[in-house]
């Protein structure tokens, strides 16, 4: 370990680590974006660098936007993610609030089943759920994946706001109580505003797993028109045996850069949102 005499020992154990991180996790996300401007000719091609673009094209991106239902795919799936989101969080906020504050009995069971729920993989949960959503007629619409998200977006959201909400403390609701006001007003003025960062956590993963999903979205919806963005690109960009390189990874670069920017945003509050939940 004799170089470490030679150089700043934060540089080797902290600085050099963390840069190889960044450039593995990175790296995808380059690859998808040398790919969407790279033209075909130099897709096919075995000579030059395959990491650098020569001459730049916008031919897939024009394809993808103009000449495929990219933008009709990209709806659905924000009208279902946002949608999802809302009625998971909204489900979560009423349930962890009755598990931590309310004290009945079973009170403690009842959250732990409800995170074990979670533990359930959606590859064994979606063929019950396939015959409920072909007998109540949503198969091949928006509601089948807006009903059937829920299942496994509610029971995470709901342990975390649980971890949440244990950390306020109970002599703020108990001198609201004295002052008269219902529980209804002690969430909605006092619980939820204290608890902005938790619900701001469930819901950047609530909207994340509900735009990535696959196995649903494969499952429920057949017609093009109704397709998220997971799931067309793989199915609608892919011809038999032949791969449209430049517009799926177009597709899988600008599917990625919603969830993207919302993280950039909120990145503290999920950060802060989780250690709450997590410490408790």
């Amino acid at each position: 370990m004799a170089y470490l005499g030679s150089l700043p020992k934060r540089t080797v154990t902290l600085y050099i680590p963390l840069l190889l991180f960044v450039i593995v996790l990175l790296f995808p996300f380059y690859w998808m974006a040398v790919t969407t401007f790279k033209p075909d000719n130099e897709l096919l091609s075995r000579d030059g660098n395959p990491f650098w673009i020569v001459k730049p094209t916008l031919a897939h991106l024009n394809k993808l936007l103009f000449h495929t239902s990219y933008p009709e795919w990209l709806w659905n799936t924000m009208v279902v993610s946002i949608v999802s989101t809302f009625v998971s969080l909204l489900c979560s906020v009423f349930a962890a609030y009755a598990i931590e504050r309310l004290r009945f009995r079973g009170a403690k069971q009842v959250g732990l089943s409800i995170f074990l729920a979670y533990l359930v993989p959606p590859s064994i949960l979606f063929i019950p759920l396939a015959a409920i959503v072909f007998k109540l007629g949503l198969f091949d619409t928006r509601w089948a994946l807006i009903l059937t998200y829920p299942t496994f977006l509610i029971p995470f959201a709901t342990w975390l706001l649980m971890g949440y909400f244990r950390s306020i403390p109970y002599e703020l609701e108990e001198c609201a109580l004295i002052d008269g006001a219902t529980r209804f007003q002690i969430l909605w003025k006092i619980i939820l505003p204290l608890s902005v960062p938790g619900l701001i956590s469930a819901a950047i993963f609530a909207f994340t797993l509900s735009w990535n999903e696959f196995i649903y979205a494969l499952t429920f919806v057949s017609s093009s028109e109704v397709k998220t963005v997971s799931v067309a690109v793989v199915t609608e960009l892919v011809e038999g045996d032949v791969y449209h390189w430049g517009p799926l990874m177009a597709g899988a670069l600008l599917g990625s850069l919603p969830v993207a920017i919302i993280y950039s945003f909120f990145v503290e509050y999920y950060v802060s949102g989780l250690t709450g939940a997590v410490k408790e």
